[in-house]
């Protein structure tokens, strides 16, 4: 099983980059179909970047091994967070937006985004991260360590732009978890574009075309 990054290069010279982090228990195959929903303007000149989370013990699952980024203590998901998971993927993450750095993308034309778990990775990293990037994309997931955000958070990533969708009828994540995030970030004074969707925690095509729209916007497509 190897833990190298799925990259999709594009059909002419990239000039920015996406980091799509999936979901527990999935792999960094989840989103590559996604793709193909999305407009040229974005595909024909971004490379994306999928990586595969490390394989270990999900409490909640009965200690069964999966992919994951952090471990899932309980259904309590923003009280009792594993911290030093959460810590070890951020480094991880701030790794694979280093590579793309050195392959010549400038960090404001790299955006960060994920799924439920890989959501709230996006989210730690992107709202931390010393460079402004050019967006975070955090799908049906929360903000696994709120406290001390307004401390924690960049000052040069305070006018990132965070794209935030969830299901409404979520079992997963409850969509209130997303609403926190959202009133927390925009308290914060970022700028939050949010979206709701008639779905569980999933995806669906009307939130494709969103996303599609919100990334030729941030990427200047």
């Amino acid at each position: 099983m190897s833990d190298a990054p799925i990259v999709v290069e594009p059909t002419t010279p990239a000039e920015a980059s996406v980091i799509w982090l999936h979901g527990l228990g999935a792999d960094g195959h989840d989103f590559e179909p996604v793709l193909e929903q999305l407009a040229p303007a974005i595909t024909t000149s971004t490379r994306f970047v999928f990586p595969h989370a490390p394989v270990q013990a999900v409490t909640i699952n009965g200690g069964a091994r999966m992919r994951a980024w952090y471990d899932i203590l309980d259904t309590a998901i923003e009280r009792r967070v594993d911290g030093a998971g959460v810590q070890r993927s951020a480094m991880t993450v701030a790794g694979l937006i280093a590579a793309e750095r050195e392959r010549g993308i400038a960090a404001h034309r790299i955006v960060l985004a994920g799924f439920s778990q890989g959501g709230a990775i996006a989210l730690h990293v992107g709202l931390r991260h010393p460079e402004r990037l050019a967006g975070i994309m955090a799908l049906s997931t929360y903000l696994a360590v709120s406290e001390g955000l307004a401390a924690a958070a960049s000052e040069a990533s305070r006018d990132v732009p965070v794209f935030l969708a969830h299901g409404s009828q979520d079992p997963v994540v409850p969509l209130g978890a997303s609403e926190r995030a959202r009133v927390l970030l925009r308290a914060l004074g970022y700028r939050v574009q949010c979206h709701t969707y008639p779905m569980a925690h999933s995806v669906c095509a009307e939130e494709l075309r969103d996303i599609s729209c919100w990334l030729e916007d941030v990427l200047g497509r």
